[in-house]
């Protein structure tokens, strides 16, 4: 049976950035994923852009997942942090997503990392609150694996679960998920047209408050709205997507635009056959919203769809019960805590499990939460690390720290705390998180302790 240091299990934004983290720590890591390819959301899920790396004009998340982007500023394939044009955060950050494949694969072997890929994990195997080996299932059959130290990167608590880790669900009152949605990337759109459109009907575009100003304010376009012309597509039956408004995004490529607006409801994406439902309601939705707005919006006439997903997009599931909970209170009164591994600056942002509306909690201009480690270990488990949107966290909390840049501080920060427990053979409950958060900073992270 095969040995390493750190397994990192699932290869999103957090998982890479913990193997990289581990690795550059000095740990022999690998890290496994189903797909091939890493990325998670943002590759698998065709999410973009990434949002937001900032608290006002602080730039709260830095480290490795600021590297990502410098990396990919650097061969043209990002323009970086601009300023968010849809008037909801500070900054997004677009990309070319094939370009972000390979920057994160060099990523992890230019620091000594190994990468399985089309793997996925069939058993988990523990003895004493210790993971002692993992079962795989890829091409090869089923093969097991052992660590010193295990990092849950799934998203959804799997490794954790199967170990014997308690978990919450969903809403705290119902178990109510947020919905899933599926991502539809369209190009040749004429942008020019599309503003000018947004500049002829500001009532369409609520989150501008009659100045569409905004939208000349960054190199790429970023807005919601369109409300009017999506009641009236409603009203007529064209449109089942139980949301109020249209919301997409331009990529890194001119002209090509990522748009959130299919609304999944009522799947879980810890069931197999609820997420199967799932990826077909989006696929049905995805050609609703394809023939709206092509007829509908200016600017979309000759536009083509290159992609859907290419899986579904889960906001969140199982939330793992760790040493600490994040709460609500936490993000709104900027609770600082003395282990805390990462900030962010992303509000409260609850898509509503019940159909339309988007439930909104901001701090006020430029606040900034923290994130403690507590939140990444269990009472159950001492070599396990849980990372991503799936922390020990409550629903309310979880719906801010979801989002990918502040997902890959977190993946920094326990990469770095799993090499240290598994170079000095430690409890991931006991490591001295001074000498993580020493190294964090060392390795360009952000942190205000």
């Amino acid at each position: 049976m095969e040995s390493f240091d750190v397994i990192v299990m699932g290869g999103g934004i957090s998982g890479t950035m913990a193997a990289v983290a581990a690795a550059k720590s000095g740990a022999k890591t690998l890290i496994v994923e189903s797909q091939g390819y890493l990325g998670g959301t943002l590759t698998a899920n065709g999410v973009g852009p990434m949002m937001t790396f900032h608290a006002g004009e602080k730039q709260a998340i830095q480290g490795l997942t600021d590297e990502l982007i410098e990396r990919l500023k650097g061969i043209g394939k990002s323009p970086g942090h601009i300023f968010d044009t849809t008037g909801f955060t500070y900054t997004v950050t677009p990309f070319d997503a094939e370009a972000m494949k390979v920057e994160l694969e060099s990523m992890v072997l230019e620091n000594g990392g190994q990468i399985l890929y089309h793997t996925m994990l069939a058993e988990v195997h523990t003895e004493d609150q210790r993971v002692v080996g993992i079962t795989l299932c890829n091409k090869s059959g089923l093969s097991r694996l052992s660590a010193k130290v295990f990092i849950d990167a799934t998203g959804d608590g799997d490794l954790a679960v199967r170990a014997g880790a308690a978990f919450t669900k969903g809403r705290e009152k119902d178990g109510a998920m947020q919905p899933m949605t599926l991502k539809m990337k369209m190009t040749h759109v004429d942008i020019a047209k599309v503003k000018a459109y947004i500049h002829a009907h500001p009532e369409d575009f609520p989150l501008y408050k009659g100045d569409t100003s905004i939208i000349e304010k960054a190199p790429r376009l970023s807005t919601s709205g369109f409300v009017g012309l999506f009641k009236q597509a409603k009203a007529r039956g064209e449109i089942s997507i139980p949301r109020e408004d249209v919301l997409f995004f331009e990529t890194n490529t001119p002209g090509e635009v990522i748009l959130n607006t299919t609304r999944i409801l009522g799947h879980d994406g810890t069931d197999a056959w609820s997420i199967s439902r799932a990826e077909t309601e989006g696929r049905k939705q995805c050609r609703e919203l394809e023939r709206f707005v092509k007829k509908y919006i200016p600017g979309f006439e000759n536009a083509v769809v290159e992609s859907t997903g290419p899986s579904i997009g889960v906001r969140g599931s199982r939330q793992i019960i760790g040493l600490y909970t994040l709460t609500s209170e936490d993000i709104l009164a900027q609770t600082r805590f003395a282990d805390t591994i990462a900030h962010s600056g992303y509000p409260i942002d609850i898509h509503n499990p019940d159909g339309e509306g988007t439930k909104h909690e901001k701090l006020e201009w430029g606040g900034m939460y923290s994130i403690p480690y507590r939140c990444l270990v269990t009472p159950a488990l001492n070599n396990v690390i849980v990372i991503g949107r799936c922390l020990s966290a409550t629903f309310e909390a979880q719906a801010a720290v979801r989002t990918t840049p502040t997902t890959g501080a977190i993946g920094h920060a326990g990469g770095v705390a799993a090499a240290q427990a598994a170079l000095q053979d430690l409890d991931v409950r006991q490591v001295d998180v001074g000498k993580v958060q020493k190294v964090l900073k060392e390795q360009g992270a952000y942190l205000e302790v």
